[in-house]
C-alpha cells in the first residue's frame, strides 16, 4: 500500500526529502480538491425514486420558503424594473434574440423573460419570482451535494444549503426577480469548481452551472484563479475538467459581448469604494441586517465593524489555527475569494457610494457571495473539528455555537419590508396595457429601463406579442 493510501484527507503527510516547492503548492492545493467518495452500489429503482422525490420536496420547499420571505406585496404580485422594462419587453419585442444590457450579457435573465414572455401576461409577476426562487433554491440544493467532499457531516451540509436560502440581505435586491439570479449562481460557481464529482451526472451538473454562470456575469471570470489551481491538481480527464469546458464556453459566449459593448465600467472605476463596501456591506451584516443596524445604534458604525470583524476574526483564525490542512486551506482560499470579489465589483459600481438605508441597501447583491463565503469558511471549520475530535462535548458546543450565530441572522431577517423597486403592483401594468390594445389591437407599447451605465434601453413590442 501506498504512502498516498495510508494518508488521511485533511491531514498533511510527511515531508518527502528533497521534495520540490513546486510540489509541496500542489499538495497544499489538492487540498481544495478532495475525491468525492467512491458511488455506492446502484440502488434499487424504488430507493432511487424515494431519493428523486426528496430531493423535488427539497426544492419546492426552497421555493416556497424564499417566496414568503417578501413582505408587504407578495413576491408574485411586483416585478423588478429590468424584469418587465429589459428581459420581458425585448423577449416580446424580439423573441429568442440575445443581445447585451449593462455591458454584458445576462443570459440566465434573458431566458426567464423569454419563458415568462410565452405565459399569459398577468402571470408574468408570477413568473419571474417563482423562477428567481426556483434557481435560488437549485443552487443551495447543489452546493448540498457538491460540498459532499469538504463537509463530511450531512446536517452541516443542510446547514449550507440554508445559508444560500435564508441568507439575510437576499430581500434586499436579489430574491424572486430574474435579474438578480446569476447572484446565486456565482455561489453554486464555487461550489462546482471545488467539486470532483465521481459520475458523469454530476460533472455534467457542474459544467451547466459554471456555463451558465458565466454567460449571465462577467464577475464569473474572477474564478479563473481557482479554476488554474484546479488545472494543477485534477488530472486531465474530461469528466475532471468538465466544470472548466463549461466555464469556458461561456466566456466564449460572454466576451464577445463584453468587446462588442460601447458601455465602460472602468470608467466609473473608484477603489475607495471597496473599503467602504467591505466594512459596511459585508462585514457590519454578514451575521444579520438588522443586527448590524442595531450594533450601529448601540456601538456607531465603526464599532459595529468591530464587534462582527472581531467575532468573525476569532471563529476564523482559531479554525486556522487549530484545524487540519484542508480546513486551513480552504478559510484562506474562500475568505481570499471573497475580498477579491468585493473589491472588484464595488471598484466597477458607483452603488457603493449611494446611501444605505435600514429597507434599501443599494448594491446588496454584490453582498451575496462574500457573506456565503464566509458561511461556508465557518461551517467546514464545524465540520473539521467533528471530524478531528468525533462526537464529544466539545465538538457539540462548536456545532451549537455555528447555529446560533448563524440563526441570530436567519430568525431576525427571515421576513421584513424592504424599498426595493419593485415598480406598481403588477395587476396595474397589465390592466393599462391591455386597455391600450384593446382600443386598437395593432398599437404597440414602449418601454424605457433606466441605465446606469451608458444609454436607458428603449424597448418597442407589438400589442399582439401579449397573450391574453
Amino acid at each position: 500500500m501506498s504512502a498516498d493510501q495510508l494518508r488521511v484527507p485533511g491531514i498533511a503527510g510527511p515531508a518527502v526529502p528533497g521534495q520540490a516547492a513546486g510540489r509541496s503548492v500542489r499538495a497544499l492545493l489538492a487540498e481544495l480538491f478532495p475525491l468525492s467518495a467512491d458511488p455506492p452500489a446502484r440502488p434499487a429503482l424504488a430507493a432511487r425514486l424515494a431519493s428523486l422525490a426528496v430531493e423535488l420536496a427539497a426544492l419546492a420547499a426552497g421555493t416556497l420558503l424564499l417566496l414568503v420571505r417578501i413582505s408587504g406585496r407578495p413576491a408574485w404580485d411586483g416585478i423588478n424594473t429590468e424584469d418587465v422594462n429589459v428581459f420581458l419587453a425585448q423577449a416580446l419585442a424580439h423573441p429568442w434574440h440575445l443581445q447585451s444590457y449593462g455591458g454584458y450579457l445576462e443570459l440566465v435573465p434573458r431566458l426567464i423573460g423569454q419563458i415568462v414572455s410565452l405565459l399569459p401576461i398577468r402571470y408574468a409577476a408570477a413568473g419571474f419570482a417563482v423562477s428567481g426562487a426556483l434557481i435560488a433554491s437549485g443552487c443551495g440544493l447543489f452546493a448540498y451535494h457538491a460540498s459532499a467532499p469538504l463537509i463530511s457531516s450531512r446536517w452541516l451540509r443542510v446547514l449550507l444549503g440554508l445559508s444560500i436560502l435564508l441568507l439575510p440581505v437576499a430581500q434586499l435586491e436579489i430574491a424572486d426577480n430574474g435579474v438578480n439570479t446569476p447572484f446565486y449562481l456565482l455561489a453554486a460557481l464555487f461550489w462546482a469548481v471545488l467539486w470532483r464529482p465521481r459520475s458523469w451526472a454530476g460533472a455534467s451538473v457542474a459544467a451547466v452551472v459554471a456555463f451558465a454562470t458565466v454567460a449571465s456575469s462577467p464577475l464569473a471570470l474572477l474564478f479563473a484563479p481557482l479554476l488554474a489551481a484546479r488545472a494543477i491538481v485534477v488530472p486531465h480527464r474530461i469528466r475532471e475538467n468538465a466544470v472548466t469546458v463549461g466555464w469556458a464556453t461561456g466566456c466564449l459566449l460572454q466576451v464577445p459581448f463584453i468587446m462588442a459593448s460601447h458601455v465602460s465600467r472602468t470608467a466609473h472605476a473608484a477603489p475607495a469604494n471597496s473599503v467602504t463596501y467591505l466594512t459596511r456591506d459585508v462585514i457590519r451584516p454578514a451575521l444579520g441586517w438588522h443586527l448590524a443596524w442595531q450594533l450601529r445604534a448601540a456601538f456607531g458604525p465603526d464599532g459595529a465593524t468591530l464587534i462582527v470583524g472581531g467575532l468573525l476574526a476569532v471563529i476564523l483564525g482559531l479554525a486556522v489555527a487549530t484545524q487540519a490542512r484542508q480546513c486551513r486551506v480552504f478559510v484562506v482560499a474562500a475568505v481570499a475569494t471573497g475580498l477579491v470579489f468585493t473589491f472588484v465589483a464595488a471598484t466597477l459600481s458607483w452603488l457603493p457610494s449611494q446611501r444605505v438605508t435600514l429597507g434599501m441597501e443599494p448594491g446588496a447583491r454584490y453582498s451575496t457571495l462574500p457573506i456565503l463565503l464566509i458561511d461556508a469558511a465557518m461551517i467546514v471549520s464545524a465540520d473539521a473539528c467533528d471530524r478531528r475530535w468525533g462526537p464529544r462535548t466539545w465538538t457539540v458546543y462548536v456545532v451549537a455555537a455555528l447555529v446560533a450565530v448563524l440563526a441570530v441572522g436567519w430568525v431576525s431577517d427571515f421576513r421584513y419590508p424592504v424599498s426595493h423597486n419593485r415598480g406598481p403592483a403588477w395587476a396595474l401594468t397589465v390592466n393599462t396595457w391591455l386597455h391600450h390594445c384593446r382600443q386598437d389591437p395593432g398599437k404597440s407599447i414602449t418601454v424605457t429601463s433606466g441605465a446606469w451605465f451608458g444609454e436607458a434601453p428603449v424597448t418597442t413590442f407589438s400589442c399582439s406579442s401579449l397573450r391574453r
